[in-house]
């Protein structure tokens, strides 16, 4: 008797758990749905900046503060999103984030003065910025460790595919619509992401009943704990000299490529190249692509030949040769083959960040990981922000030279950005496998 309520007890846990594995994918499904939106609204600002700058007869230095909102929110909200995240559940946090996102585009749409511009792109940072962090905390729970890095990588590879639809699929929206609908309309989507988010995320799998999933989480009721201080983990964070190496290779490798692939890009090439929004959005998804492409495969090279500087100073190597082709002038004008290959290369090039998260996670206990890659994070959005920022200045500034060599001087910081993160690519310690044996 006690041998048959023993096998119904096993079965029945066998049954739930394989729920339980089914159900992780609509969890994990609804969360990169709602990362994918992440990346269309970072993205989005470059395509609609004709429109808008002439809608409010926008400078540059306007347009691109207006667009530096996003990042300013969005590296606002590294840390307090976490707190969020382990306080109130990812399910909640993810939630009420897409309701703002959401009604930040709307209000982006409706502006009727700049102001409104800025609080609208503001309010989407905040709101996006619940994301990242949440899926990272949902992929804990509902997967193990052994799989963490592969549903990570693919996390990463679909979420940048919301960068292409910022892009072509966008400019294509406004040739039909204008861009304030164009804004109301993806607001509304979002909001809808936000109660499909509410329906169907579980914080944890014993949240519908079902056995815990993850080995660790299996183990946690056996573990002590010890209170959490941000102020003290911040200070073990950064006491570290190769997390603050790592920390400014983030910043600088972040800084260049994403103010010109979410603000810049496409009007160079509209204003320059005499390309439509249209053509111009399409041949940048090359960029995205790139990062796609770079996200799953940087981390498994660097695991491969169990280093992390080596990739990290090859990659930043030929960053920098890349901006170096886009800043000075050639004999001919670049042709869209060369642009192709030049874009692609420079999403690819720059997934070298992912190796300053390792590093991080590499050089700090257990108990800090999350808090040193908020670190990172934090820096690289504030590197952008004040990017797009200046670049727009220095557009502005130059508008006495042809629009080309306008460019050029701007784009010239994305090149000293790269060199910088080439530097401190040499000076970050390695902390790969074969590191880690040698000790």
């Amino acid at each position: 008797m006690y041998e048959k309520s023993t096998l119904l007890r096993n079965e029945e846990r066998e049954s739930m758990e394989k729920r339980a594995l089914s159900y992780r994918w609509i969890v994990w499904g609804v969360m990169v749905f709602a990362f994918m939106v992440v990346f269309f609204h970072r993205l989005a600002a470059g395509v609609v900046r004709e429109d808008v700058t002439s809608a409010f007869s926008l400078s540059a230095t306007a347009f691109g503060a207006m667009s530096s909102m996003y990042f300013y929110a969005y590296m606002a909200m590294q840390i307090p999103v976490g707190l969020l995240a382990d306080s109130l559940g990812a399910r909640i946090t993810v939630s009420v984030g897409m309701f703002a996102a959401g009604a930040g585009s709307i209000l982006f749409g409706f502006a009727p003065s700049y102001f409104w511009l800025l609080a609208g792109r503001f309010l989407v940072g905040l709101g996006v910025a619940t994301v990242f962090v949440c899926i990272m905390k949902i992929q804990s729970q509902w997967f193990r460790d052994g799989e963490f890095a592969t549903i990570s990588g693919a996390t990463t590879f679909i979420g940048n595919a919301g960068g292409i639809f910022s892009q072509g699929p966008l400019a294509f929206l406004l040739t039909m619509v204008s861009w304030r609908s164009s804004f109301i309309a993806i607001g509304i989507a979002t909001l809808g992401i936000s109660l499909l988010c509410y329906r169907f995320i579980r914080n944890r799998p014993q949240d519908m009943g079902f056995p815990p999933i993850n080995e660790r989480e299996m183990l946690r009721e056996e573990m002590e704990t010890e209170p959490f201080s941000i102020l003290k983990g911040m200070k073990t964070v950064l006491s570290v000299r190769g997390v603050r190496i790592a920390t400014l290779f983030y910043f600088f490798n972040q800084a260049g490529l994403f103010a010109f692939l979410g603000t810049w890009g496409t009007p160079w090439l509209v204003n320059v190249f005499g390309m439509t929004v249209t053509s111009a959005s399409s041949l940048m998804v090359m960029t995205v692509v790139g990062i796609m492409i770079g996200g799953i495969s940087t981390g498994w090279i660097s695991d491969k030949i169990g280093r992390r500087r080596l990739p990290m100073i090859i990659a930043a190597s030929v960053h920098t040769v890349l901006w170096g082709c886009i800043v000075f002038p050639w004999p001919q004008p670049l042709g869209i083959w060369a642009l192709r290959c030049i874009f692609l290369l420079l999403g690819f090039t720059n997934t070298a960040f992912v190796l300053s998260w390792s590093v991080a996670k590499e050089l700090t206990s257990k108990k800090y990981t999350g808090l040193a890659i908020s670190i990172l994070n934090a820096a690289g959005f504030f590197a952008i922000a004040v990017m797009t920022s200046i670049m727009g200045m220095v557009i502005d500034y130059y508008l006495y030279l042809p629009l080309e060599a306008a460019y050029r001087r701007a784009f010239s910081l994305g090149l000293i950005c790269s060199a910088f993160s080439l530097l401190f690519a040499f000076l970050i310690p390695e902390t790969g496998i074969i590191k880690r044996k040698e000790k």
